[in-house]
């Protein structure tokens, strides 16, 4: 059997769908193929040596492996560099307030983390906040208001007025313009990152009891 004969083959599906490989196990690593290689040579028939151009071409495959390694070598590095470099920039987000994408807010001693919000355009908005059990705690009427970045404006404090416990609540936005249409918004958390915390290889915020990804944070402040 040659070498060739055992290079990851491709099959065509049931369906028609574009080929795919097969078995990852089945591909040849740079050993397996020089092991291969010296047996091929070994065991061939004096009487019918291998063709140079064949012996040629398997050399030319070898080539191509090891390119194939250098490169995810040099990737893997690229990888790496990026990934302390990553690290480094996380950390000075440390002791500063950041304002990141999401909806989620984090309630401790009566106290929340400030949320906002963006109207794409001028609208009525009445503002929902609710505990992880999607139960809604507090409804705050906001009345028109301009296209453009607005706080939440929350005081930690429930319908009846008594302050919320610990814990982590969400806030929704309902804003319709003047002929009763929804008008689209980004919700925002302001809190200040007080550590990080390193998940399948990424670093992430902590803000308050949440985990933020760095690039979900549009804006630091002091």
């Amino acid at each position: 059997m040659s070498i060739a004969a055992l290079e990851p083959t491709y099959h065509q599906t049931p369906s028609g769908e574009t080929p795919g490989r097969t078995d990852p196990e089945d591909a040849l690593g740079r050993d397996q193929f020089l092991t291969l290689l010296v047996a091929q040579l070994k065991h061939q028939d004096p009487l019918n040596p291998m063709e140079s151009t064949d012996f040629t071409a398997q050399l030319a495959q070898f080539s191509s492996l090891e390119q194939q390694f250098a490169m995810n070598e040099t990737l893997e590095a690229i990888q790496a560099s990026l990934m302390a470099q990553e690290s480094g920039n996380v950390l000075d987000y440390i002791g500063k307030t950041v304002k990141t994408d999401g909806n989620a807010i984090f309630s401790k001693d009566g106290h929340p983390d400030s949320g906002a919000y963006t109207l794409e355009d001028r609208a009525d908005v009445t503002i929902h906040i609710y505990d992880s059990q999607g139960l809604e705690v507090r409804r705050l009427y906001a009345g028109w208001q301009d296209m453009g970045e607005h706080d939440i404006g929350w005081d930690g404090k429930n319908d009846a007025g008594d302050p919320v416990g610990d814990g982590i609540y969400t806030f929704e936005i309902e804003a319709t313009d003047e002929e009763g249409f929804m008008v689209s918004y980004d919700a925002y958390l302001t809190g200040e990152a007080t550590g990080v915390i390193y998940e399948g290889g990424m670093a992430y915020l902590m803000i308050g009891d949440k985990l933020v990804a760095p690039e979900n944070i549009v804006e630091v402040r002091k």
